[in-house]
């Protein structure tokens, strides 16, 4: 997959270079290209924003700088604006979003970009959270991340598979060497060898966790009788 990112600040995409990613990168599994807004400004001191029209705080990135540096892309694919405005991200946006072989990424800066840009050359708003940053360009840069862990050889698929929000639960537990740290035990289940015995405790682990931290999840669940149970004696016991 290929992304192709409109920014003022390229330099903060080399971080990508480095990981997992980097290593996606050297396989030409994925493909960063980045294009500095600011070499397409036709001002002498290649000044890319404005004061807004109506008054207000701040300044705007120009329509027509953000459209040159957009129409210098061959092939663009879909185009997407990282705005606190926009959709929050999830895991069902990102499972469609890779289905795409080219992505374009707009990044915006100061108090935002001119709208009539967004409006011709923008298919999608996405907000990674309710709040607000500097600019696009950490939002951008956690949208390749989440996008490139599903693009084919970038991870073991397995791992995918089996992380927080994949089946729409919250990841369980997680517990490596030494088997006792600080006077704690692995959980004997882990130990066992037994694998149906050790699914089952992380189903639960997962359901527990993620009753207690974003129960707003549960209900988007197909629920197993037996899911549906131990949720009951979640919320009738001190067992949380």
């Amino acid at each position: 997959m290929k992304f192709n990112i409109l920014t003022l600040f390229p330099e903060m995409f080399d971080s990508l270079n480095y990981s997992i990613l980097g290593r996606a990168i050297d396989k030409n599994i994925i493909n960063i290209n980045t294009i500095n807004i600011r070499d397409f400004s036709e001002d002498k001191h290649k000044k890319v924003d404005d004061t807004p029209y109506g008054g207000g705080a701040g300044m705007v990135i120009r329509a027509d700088v953000v459209y040159n540096a957009y129409c210098s892309i061959k092939a663009p694919g879909k185009v997407i604006y990282m705005s606190p405005r926009g959709k929050k991200l999830s895991n069902s946006i990102i499972k469609d979003v890779v289905k795409e072989k080219n992505i374009t990424i707009l990044c915006g800066h100061y108090e935002g970009i001119d709208e009539r840009v967004i409006e011709e050359i923008v298919d999608e708003e996405i907000s990674i959270g309710d709040y607000v940053l500097t600019g696009g360009e950490l939002p951008a840069m956690v949208f390749i991340d989440a996008i490139s862990r599903y693009i084919d050889g970038v991870i073991n698929k397995q791992s995918v598979e089996e992380e927080s929000f994949s089946n729409g639960l919250l990841e369980y537990p997680q517990y490596t060497r030494p088997e006792i740290f600080l006077n704690k035990k692995v959980p004997e289940v882990l130990l066992s060898g037994h694998h149906r015995n050790i699914e089952d405790w992380r189903r639960k682990e997962s359901l527990k966790i993620t009753f207690l931290n974003r129960p707003d999840l549960i209900q988007n669940l197909v629920l197993s009788d037996d899911d549906i149970k131990y949720l009951e004696d979640l919320r009738n016991t001190n067992k949380i």
